[in-house]
């Protein structure tokens, strides 16, 4: 078997990355996120919220909850607003299928270095097990 250094794992890993951001589904974000970034409709909005978030942490601190309420509602409406914009939708679509490929990426790692260290140590795939663990119960009777 081939043992890798750490930082060699790390090269690949590196090289995994620029494959990652190489890929549809992160061109397809890129495009969108700049779309979001030139729309003067969302940047003005996006600065409302803020704005509204500051003025809550305010209303908040001095302990006015009518005037939170009130805030915190405006900030739902404006948010809400944000959210019927089409290139926002979209936006949060990409955001989705970008998460959808990193995880799936991430966890058929963890899966194929489980199952490696299961069969390299002799272990039962199926069951999960490795050789140690399945030598140790099948040896014990208590």
């Amino acid at each position: 078997m081939v043992e890798y250094s750490r930082k060699e794992v790390m090269d690949e890993a590196k090289k995994l990355a620029n494959m990652l951001a190489s890929t549809e589904e992160i061109d397809r974000f890129k495009q969108v996120e700049a779309k979001i970034n030139e729309s003067k409709k969302v940047q003005k909005l996006i600065q409302k919220i803020k704005t509204l978030q500051k003025q809550a942490v305010n209303f908040q601190a001095y302990e006015k909850r009518e005037a939170l309420k009130r805030i915190e509602e405006e900030i739902d409406r404006v948010q809400a607003e944000i959210d019927d914009i089409p290139v926002v939708q979209e936006f949060k679509e990409t955001q989705i299928v970008v998460n959808d490929v990193l995880q799936l990426v991430t966890k058929t790692i963890a899966r194929e270095v489980t199952n490696q260290v299961i069969e390299s140590t002799g272990g039962d795939v199926l069951a999960g097990e490795t050789g140690s663990k399945a030598k140790n119960n099948s040896g014990c009777t208590n």
